[in-house]
């Protein structure tokens, strides 16, 4: 372990900050973004998410907005303008933001020119006037309490069933897989099964989020039709164990990369993290679902 991995990452995540603060004009690029940290784009958005405790999209929309306010305020510039300057490309979808985050369209904040009442986001971070970040300090998601371990995963084959959609409509795919499964007897009390997400709901359209339902087979199993086969797992992987329903399961995550991760002196591998599903939701109260997630780390 690193003694100084906290304050690295810390470090990283702040250079981010700053990108971010000095380039609200331009086109922010996630890749870009995750370059100038040093970290994986695979991963970086769950590690900002755990770290600002908010997503980077989010931080950014806020902050151009909050930089609209103080423009409105202080200068004359016409509110299209303002907007436009925000990254929204039209007024309306402009004052729809901005009257959710002030609680007053942009012409009415203008012509009351009061102090900037920003609604409290969970990062600390926010548009100064003079361009100055103000007031990092990285979110506590998790701290000591967690119980995180690293455990050497080896390669398995797996028969699986993509889902492209909704991460939240993985139900059906799901239903028919093991509908499948069990049609063929692969179902057997230590059958391991797994799910691997391939995107993050916060950067990827939900219309193009990948998520494959899996379970183990030998080495001699064949795909079939929608049935493919691949290889998963291998190295080492932190791995925290998830009590309660499935939709709750972000929590867990950003415990993980936000508590865990930047204390660890590890950095996340460039691969999908992996779900191992200890019960079934089939006979088990959402409550009770036990769920151990894998996130894959740099040797």
């Amino acid at each position: 372990m690193k003694p100084d991995t906290t304050k690295t990452y810390q470090e990283r995540i702040l250079n981010v900050l700053v990108h971010i603060q000095g380039h609200l004009d331009d086109a922010l690029c996630l890749e870009d973004l995750a370059k100038v940290a040093r970290f994986s784009p695979y991963h970086f958005h769950r590690i900002f998410r755990g770290m600002v405790g908010e997503s980077v999209m989010e931080h950014i929309r806020r902050l151009r907005l909050e930089r609209a306010a103080i423009r409105l305020k202080h200068v004359d510039t016409p509110v299209t303008r303002i907007a436009f300057d925000a990254g929204f490309e039209t007024h309306e979808a402009f004052t729809r933001a901005f009257r959710s985050m002030f609680d007053r369209s942009p012409s009415e904040f203008r012509k009351q020119h009061q102090d900037i009442s920003v609604v409290e986001a969970p990062s600390g971070v926010h548009f100064a006037p003079d361009g100055v970040l103000t007031n990092f300090e990285p979110v506590q998601m998790g701290g000591t309490s967690m119980n995180v371990r690293v455990e050497k995963l080896n390669k398995m084959k797996v028969a699986f069933m993509r889902h492209t959609g909704p991460y939240d409509a993985v139900g059906s795919t799901w239903t028919r897989f093991m509908g499948w499964a069990g049609q063929r007897g692969l179902l057997r009390p230590n059958t391991t099964i797994l799910g691997m997400s391939h995107d993050d709901p916060a950067v990827t359209p939900p219309e193009h989020q990948r998520h494959d339902a899996c379970l183990r087979v030998d080495d001699t199993f064949q795909g079939e039709g929608e049935i493919g086969v691949q290889e998963v797992g291998g190295g080492e992987y932190a791995v925290i164990t998830h009590h309660g329903p499935y939709h709750k399961m972000n929590d867990s995550y950003e415990q993980l990369c936000g508590g865990w991760l930047p204390t660890s002196g590890r950095e996340l591998r460039s691969s999908p993290a992996l779900e191992f599903y200890r019960n079934s939701p089939y006979d088990t109260p959402p409550e009770k679902l036990v769920t151990d997630i894998y996130m894959p780390l740099e040797s």
